[in-house]
This record gives structure tokens, sequence and C-alpha cells, in this order.
């Protein structure tokens, strides 16, 4: 296979570049142009023994072999030697996945699915030809999630929305019963807004408790500084509590996970640029993120920014820098006082968390080490919720199916409280477990340091 274009040759810089003038369906490439195609080597890592399967949610519902991951890798190579075109039922294929990377801890062969989707992904987007509707939703999407001041002005007509009871009266209408399933899963979504988590911000800096240990940056997110600004403010107060120096580099935008995950690579490629800059002006000594979407993209500059001259390595010294929030506090170790906070808990992982950065043990970790916590387990937990970035969006009935199946394993549980570590996640078990108090780890850990009641004390308990 020839060696892949550079970033320069194609433009990679234009986060609205189009890669044109390349032969496509004969040659090294076939169905694919020649800008970063899913790699011969990377493909021919797997041997198809079948140990993904099990793991695999759209196997797990459909049964179909090209909707596994082994299914969809042989796609891949059908399209890089041109037997496949870059069709509808190809691109349906891809679609289908969740990219949540269960495959990748399954794999005795250490295949990089996730680099593999990812670049068949970005091909889809730039060389097939969408639906004019889908066109529409998903540029939607990607035009309103990854900005901060955007999704403000729409939390507010979501505010209203909510105040004014107007879902209620069309569902008894029967008007969003009509709508499309995308506009219903996105009306469902919608979390319960307050004005008031629209106005917070954190500081640019919060100073240590104490002696200082590190000073580190905190990626305040899209969807994470809008619909939960609470988990935020409780990352700044846990760190600063356990000795850190927190630093919220006003100049940070969104770090590109969500055009990543949707094929959109040039655009992740400039979002991921302009995250590396603010960050390294701050001069900290790592990046905390409290979302594990977010975590696992930033987690890999350095494979996205490869062939760029001036950022190649400096993504991947990024990247070296990136710990989830509950990482860092387990490479710390405690040093404040934690209280009591009785109660049961059943903890969700985050496929980009577990799977993608392996970050399992140490949120437990954190949990277990609250006193009067019991956390309790769900059954299958390799299997996603069903949320994957804008998954539970642009696939909702997989979404519907995926996300009962996760409420029922954790109404199994007993727990008081669902406790996971992405916005996405939440989001999608609050819809499939209305009234269940949902939090994430930080924040308990947040209240145990503070004396604070449970949530569910608080609130009550959803049974």
């Amino acid at each position: 296979m020839a060696p892949e274009a550079s970033g320069e040759q194609w433009g990679v810089g234009d986060p609205g570049a189009v890669v044109t003038d390349v032969d496509r369906g004969a040659g090294p490439y076939a169905a694919f142009d020649a800008f970063h195609p899913p790699s011969a080597d990377r493909v021919a890592d797997c041997v198809h023994c079948g140990f993904c399967l099990p793991t695999c949610p759209t196997y797990a519902l459909w049964g179909e072999e090209m909707d596994s991951p082994r299914g969809r890798i042989w796609l891949m190579k059908m399209g890089l030697e041109g037997e496949v075109p870059l069709d509808d039922t190809f691109v349906q294929h891809i679609d289908a996945c969740l990219g949540c990377m269960a495959c990748v801890t399954a794999c005795p062969s250490g295949v990089r699915y996730d680099e593999l989707v990812e670049a068949t992904r970005a091909q889809i987007e730039r060389n097939h030809p969408r639906t004019l509707p889908d066109r529409l939703f998903r540029g939607l999407i990607l035009a309103l999630f990854p900005h901060p001041a955007r999704l403000r002005a729409a939390a507010v007509a979501g505010w209203v929305y909510q105040r004014l009871r107007v879902g209620a009266l069309l569902r008894r209408a029967g008007v969003v019963q009509r709508l499309p399933a995308r506009l219903r899963a996105l009306e469902a979504l919608l979390p319960d807004i307050r004005l008031r988590d629209l106005r917070e911000r954190v500081a640019d800096v919060t100073p240590a408790v104490g002696e200082q240990r590190m000073r580190v940056g905190l990626l305040t997110g899209c969807v994470q500084s809008v619909f939960f600004s609470d988990v935020n403010a409780a990352t700044v107060r846990v760190l600063a509590a356990e000795g850190c120096e927190v630093v919220a580099p006003p100049a940070q935008g969104c770090c590109g996970a969500l055009d990543l995950h949707a094929g959109g690579e040039a655009a992740a490629a400039a979002r991921a640029r302009a995250t590396i800059d603010a960050f390294e002006a701050a001069g900290v000594d790592a990046v905390v993120v409290n979302a594990a979407g977010c975590g696992s993209t930033m987690k890999t500059y350095g494979h996205l920014l490869r062939h760029d001259g001036e950022y190649a390595e400096r993504g991947r010294a990024f990247s070296a820098r990136v710990r989830d929030v509950t990482e860092l506090l387990a490479e710390l170790g405690p040093r404040a006082v934690r209280h009591p906070l009785p109660g049961r808990v059943a903890y969700h992982d985050a496929c980009h968390l577990a799977h993608a950065q392996g970050v399992r043990a140490q949120p437990r970790a954190l949990l277990r080490a609250i006193p009067g916590l019991d956390v309790a387990e769900v059954a299958d937990p390799e299997i996603c919720c069903g949320s994957a970035g804008i998954y539970n969006l642009v696939e909702p009935e997989a979404a519907e199916d995926l996300g009962r199946r996760k409420a029922a394993n954790i109404a199994a549980t007993g727990a008081e409280a669902v406790v996971t570590a992405n916005p996405g996640c939440l989001l999608q078990i609050r819809r499939w477990l209305p009234g269940v108090t949902l939090a994430h780890p930080v924040e308990l850990l947040d209240r145990s340091l503070r004396g604070a009641p449970a949530p569910w004390v608080s609130r009550g308990s959803p049974g």
C-alpha cells in the first residue's frame, strides 16, 4: 500500500477543507481517497477470531456479521481492494457502529479498531453523498453542540419549553409521537435546565488548599459546561482540596471529540491545535478532563496530528499529560478527609473511559474510599448504554434498545443512584430511568469532602 499523503498536501489545517482531485475506485486506495484511508496494515491485524462478538452492542442486538467489528473490518478490507464501493450499504454498517471500543478491550491481537473506524468515517463524510435531511440534521448537531455560547442560547429556549410545559401539551395532542425518530430523541434527551447553571462558570484560577502538589488545567467542555456545570464546580473543589491549583484557560474551546467521532477529521484537528495552544499557554503539569469522550479524544491528539509538521510532537506531548479526573486523583492519593456518605450506588462504565482509556479501577477505588458508600456492579458492563457521542440522536432506534437494556441492568442492582463519568451517559440513562438520582463520581467525592448529604437523601430515593 502506498504511504499516506501528508497533512500539508491535503490542507488538513483548514477545518472546512475538502479533499479534491483524488483518484478513487482503483489503485492503492480503491473505494477511499488518499487522505488517511483505513490502514491496510491495521486491517491485516484482524484474524477474525470472534472474541469481539460478545462485546459488540450492535452484534448483540442483531446478530449480523457485517454489524460486528470483524465484519466492519472485512468491509474496510474489501473497500481498500476495490471489491465494494462506498455505497449506502457500506455506510449503513459503519454508521451503525457506536464506536464504543469494547472490541478493542476484547481483542487478543491488539487490533486498533478505533483508528480504523475513525479513518473510515472521515472517508464517508468526504466521499459519500448523504440525503439532504441526514446532512441537515448532522450539520445542526455539529453547528450547535461544540459551541457553548450557541448551546447556552438553545438551552434558554429549552428552559422556556420546559417551564411552559410545551412538551407535555404536544404529547397529549399526539404531536411528539408523530415527529421523526431523531427529533423525538432530541426532545426526550433534553436535560432539566436551570438558568443558574447557564450563568455559572468556574474561576480562571483556583488556588490549592494547603500545600500545592500540582498545577493542573481543567477542560470545562461544551455540554459539560452548559448542562453539567455542577460537575465542573465539584471537580475544581475536589482538586483544590487535594492540593491542586486549578487553571481553566478562558481561551479554551471544544476539544474536537464530537467532530472526530462523526467523521469530521479536519475540524477535529483544528480544534485539537487550539486546545493544545490554550493549555500550553497555561503552563500546567497535567490537563484534567471529567468527560470520558473528551478525554479519549485528547489522548489521541498525537495520532490525529501525526502528519502536522508543527503539532505532531506537541500533540504527543500534550496527550501524555491528559488525565481523567479519577485517574489523576488516584495518582495523587487522598489527602483531604472523607466524611461518610451512606448509600448504595451503581457504577456504570462509560465506554470511552473504560475501553478507550482503560480507566476502570480508579473511579471504583475513588467511590469505595468514601465511608459508608456501597458500590454495586452492573451486569454486562462491556455493552454500551447507547449514548456514544451523537449516536443516540442519529441512530435512535438502536440507541433505544441499548438504553432499555442498560436501564434494566441498573435497576436490578437495587441502587439508590447511578454514577458514571460521561455527560452523554448521564443523559441517556436519565431517559430510560426517569427519576433516578444521577451523579458523576467526583460529585459524590465532593459531597464527602464537604460533609454534605448524599443527593439521594436531599432529593429522595427514586424507588
